[in-house]
């Protein structure tokens, strides 16, 4: 569903944009952007990523953060400077603590093509200099409910085995009628569509769109058929955010 290419408000959807990691790597990054160039303390960036057979991320570095990522489709192979080999396929969750310091490579597996979602968590700068760390979840591992209108995978949270340092809710969800998403009181966080179309507070939602909510209130969700979406929250560090590249100060 094409938007508007102007940056509309905050607290209206926006339209993620395409980023180019390289050849045959492209995500679409829903912030910092053009259309909302601010991070979301505690996150400090979310994209989609899609990478081609025969490519992908060779060994780099990361400091100052956590990531997780979270596969839509296909499968991509991890390796660590921790000595971590592993696949992550379909509806599977991987946790990094790069904290002080960690190297890993990224490849699409089977040489096919695949994609899937990744948040950057922002530490504290009490914990900027945590030991680096790593764990995985199968699909079997998350919990899946239906949950008032929708059907809902919790990737981090009540229930799933993986443990950021940030507390925070990131959930997938599945809604083929209406469903209410709540922000709890002093955190911050954000809506991203993965598939179908919808209305969230009344505005177009369809995939790529990213919807920025900064105070505690509840969203209305509304699918066209069938919307699948991402509901991501956390408590805020209150700290600056100062991202160079793959380093988060």
């Amino acid at each position: 569903m094409a938007r508007n290419e102007a940056p509309r408000g905050r607290g209206e959807p926006v339209s993620g944009r395409s980023v180019r990691h390289g050849t045959g790597v492209r995500s679409n990054r829903a912030f910092p952007s053009e259309a909302y160039p601010d991070h979301l303390d505690p996150f400090v960036l979310f994209e989609r990523f899609y990478i081609d057979p025969e490519t992908g991320f060779p060994m780099h570095a990361h400091e100052g953060f956590e990531i997780v990522t979270y596969m839509i489709d296909g499968g991509m192979e991890h390796g660590d400077s921790l000595g971590v080999e592993h696949v992550a396929r379909e509806g599977e969750a991987m946790r990094i603590t790069a904290g002080a310091g960690i190297r890993h490579s990224e490849f699409p597996a089977d040489g096919a093509a695949c994609n899937g979602l990744q948040l950057w968590v922002n530490l504290s700068r009490s914990e900027k200099d945590a030991d680096p760390d790593y764990e995985d979840a199968s699909a079997a591992d998350l919990p899946t409910a239906e949950r008032d209108g929708a059907t809902v995978t919790t990737v981090v949270g009540d229930g799933s085995p993986l443990e950021l340092r940030t507390e925070m809710e990131y959930l997938d969800v599945r809604v083929t009628d209406a469903w209410t998403w709540s922000m709890p009181e002093g955190w911050s966080g954000f809506l991203y569509g993965v598939a179908g179309e919808g209305s969230v507070d009344g505005g177009a939602f369809a995939v790529g769109d990213v919807l920025p909510v900064t105070d505690a209130r509840d969203v209305a969700v509304e699918a066209d058929g069938e919307l699948r979406l991402v509901a991501v929250a956390g408590r805020p560090h209150g700290e600056p955010i100062r991202q160079r590249g793959p380093v988060v100060l």
